[in-house]
């Protein structure tokens, strides 16, 4: 089951995902005698999703598919972020081995290297990046997200995939300059407005066959710049749910963006994109707050 929030006579609005276009909760609440909440964040913080789950699984899919009179076609679609504002949002530093020599760091081994997102950075699909006045190099990255959905304390990694509620794709970005003025300057450089874009679709893990042999890539006007597969990962996600939930519990809603396999400079102008196997791709433009008048596109940089 695939899940999304949309724009929808001025309002956010979750909707269920068919092959042709969006849903809407309400309707289906509507149609099918449901109390299902409208707002993904709720859905997954009431305990709801599992029950939509069985019901669409074992009946609503077949059922959906006759509702063409409800249905909001994609080319109609204005997608929201997934929702707005989860509890906490764990990044992952240098998860892939390439990506760190990319830096010329040494990758962790030993632990993962995660810091905290505040959700004053979340935009969604089709928002404006921006980049700060603070920051001459800032850099987008494309990464597997996990969404969490059940409260969890010191889980195992054999049973992390039962306290998930889906995938996603996000776009992380990084006031690099800043970083590497100090390394203790992490937290600012990844806390900028619009640093975080979530979305568009959550996908339920029962639409992953095996999340390790995933693809995601980090496009940048129509080019992929890197591309790796999850399995490559220094650690895998059921480690960063089993090892984050040691440090601090996890909470449904909770997000953990799982590291990027390239990071790629943005500018003003530039498009840049999340691509995951088997996932609708996650787009954004770029606007530099530095720059005034017209937005003009950019050839790419790469690290070096």
């Amino acid at each position: 089951m695939k899940l999304a929030t949309i724009q929808r006579n001025g309002e956010e609005m979750a909707g269920l995902v068919v092959h042709d276009g969006i849903l809407l909760i309400e309707d289906l609440n509507t149609k099918f005698n449901q109390e299902w909440s409208t707002d993904l964040f709720e859905m997954i913080t009431s305990n709801q999703l599992d029950g939509m789950k069985q019901w669409y699984y074992s009946e609503g899919k077949e059922k959906v598919a006759e509702l063409g009179d409800i249905l909001i076609p994609f080319q109609e679609v204005e997608y929201a972020p997934i929702y707005r504002h989860p509890r906490k949002i764990w990044g992952i530093g240098l998860n892939y081995v390439e990506h760190a020599a990319d830096l010329n760091e040494n990758a962790p081994n030993t632990e993962p290297a995660s810091f905290l997102k505040p959700d004053t950075t979340i935009i969604g699909p089709n928002d404006t990046i921006k980049i700060p006045l603070q920051s001459e190099r800032t850099t987008a990255e494309a990464e597997l997200g996990i969404v969490i959905g059940k409260e969890c304390k010191d889980v195992s990694e054999e049973d992390a995939p039962n306290v998930i509620a889906g995938f996603t794709t996000i776009i992380d970005m990084t006031a690099e300059d800043i970083l590497q003025r100090n390394p203790r300057y992490l937290t600012r450089s990844k806390s900028f407005d619009t640093f975080f874009s979530f979305g568009p679709h959550l996908v339920t893990p029962e639409e992953v066959e095996e999340v390790v042999n995933l693809n995601v890539s980090t496009v940048i006007n129509g080019e992929v710049h890197r591309k790796n597969i999850v399995s490559n990962m220094s650690f895998l996600p059921w480690h960063l749910i089993s090892f984050h939930s040691k440090v601090m519990k996890l909470l449904p809603g909770d997000i953990i963006s799982t590291g990027t396999p390239g990071a790629v400079v943005i500018r003003d102008g530039d498009i840049v994109e999340c691509h995951i196997d088997g996932f609708e791709k996650l787009v954004n433009h770029v606007k530099d707050l530095k720059l005034k008048g017209e937005v003009t596109t950019h050839g790419i940089e790469s690290y070096k």
